[in-house]
């Protein structure tokens, strides 16, 4: 599983709606860049979700992580973000549309399963 930097790619299940992702720890970096700790998936803007209709709403914002945090890392008391991260998004139908990871954004950093 890769680690994920502040060039990560994440998505909404429609594919098209993209999460401003915004790291928020600077000790650690991989080839300069930051890594992501826990909760920095959450809570962020999805934006271009093409999700819309009459009663639809699109995603809009990422909410908790599901799965995708590191059991055994943590950077200043913060779980490490892999690139199994995964949750829901506030999109219709409720409870049902995920968001998860495209690119890690980086391919040398590994944390063995």
């Amino acid at each position: 599983m890769k680690v994920l930097t502040e060039d990560a790619l994440l998505v909404c299940r429609h594919e098209l709606g993209t999460v401003a992702i915004e790291a928020t720890q600077t000790l650690v970096t991989i080839a300069g860049r930051r890594v992501l700790v826990e909760t920095n998936p959450e809570d962020r803007p999805i934006r271009l979700c093409p999700n819309i209709g009459v009663a639809i709403k699109p995603c809009t914002r990422t909410l908790k992580v599901k799965t995708g945090y590191s059991d055994f890392v943590r950077i200043e008391g913060r779980r490490l973000c892999l690139d199994t991260v995964t949750g829901l998004t506030d999109g219709t139908p409720p409870g049902v549309v995920d968001y998860l990871v495209r690119k890690p954004g980086q391919d040398l950093v590994e944390e063995a399963a």
